[in-house]
């Protein structure tokens, strides 16, 4: 998955007050403003992907346009990961639906906040998630799945300079693991290579938790088919 849907407007507000506190360096702060929403009501799928990831968006806006250094992008960029984890233990799994999934950036990408939002989803939705992170090179992946077997593998890729190492990662996997090994991608890059998806005949994941879980439901039906 590599976008959720725009927030909407009640959200607008808590997305200001993340991204600021966020900024601030202030880690207590924005947990306790999640622990708000979630007094509040809110879902934590909202919060994952309509709060932090889309002040984690406006981060990157702000670092592309040199209004932030690299090391305040890596301090946010760090803050969100603790924000992720903290919602993550706060959350009430699915009934597990016998489904494994692995889950990792593709060799060279070292954008992992998506693909930890991937995992959290899966895992919440009642699936089996292994999850190996960034820039997770394509014969340890393959060497694992050969050890590990996973009904589904999930791949990420933001950067489109690594649209080439999720080609090499897709044809790796199909090659040791058989061409009916159910492949999911997502990420950025894809938007720069629309036609990939068909050519390597993988799914894409779709852009909110419910389109993932679908994608993953998916792949599994056309490797029964």
């Amino acid at each position: 998955m590599d976008r959720c849907p725009p927030s909407g407007h009640r959200h607008v507000q808590l997305v200001e007050r993340y991204l600021e506190t966020q900024l601030a360096g202030d880690v207590r702060g924005t947990l306790r403003l999640l622990d708000e929403a979630l007094a509040r009501g809110t879902p934590i799928t909202e919060l994952q992907c309509q709060v932090i990831q889309a002040a984690q968006r406006e981060v990157g806006h702000l670092w592309e346009g040199n209004r932030i250094g690299v090391a305040r992008e890596h301090q946010a960029s760090a803050i969100s990961q603790l924000a992720l984890a903290h919602l993550f233990s706060r959350a009430q799994p699915e009934p597990s639906r016998g489904i494994s999934v692995a889950v990792a950036c593709v060799e060279g990408e070292l954008h992992e906040l998506a693909v930890r939002l991937v995992a959290d989803y899966l895992e919440l939705a009642g699936f089996t998630v292994s999850y190996f992170g960034s820039n997770l090179p394509t014969g340890s992946l393959v060497s694992m799945l050969e050890q590990e077997p996973a009904d589904v593998v999930a791949l990420s890729t933001t950067m489109t300079f690594n649209l080439p190492a999720l080609r090499r990662t897709i044809l790796a996997v199909r090659e040791r693991l058989g061409e009916q090994q159910p492949i999911l991608v997502g990420g950025p890059a894809l938007a720069d290579a629309p036609g990939l998806s068909t050519e390597l005949k993988v799914r894409t994941a779709g852009s909110s938790p419910s389109e993932l879980v679908a994608g993953v439901q998916a792949v599994l039906r056309e490797r029964r088919h």
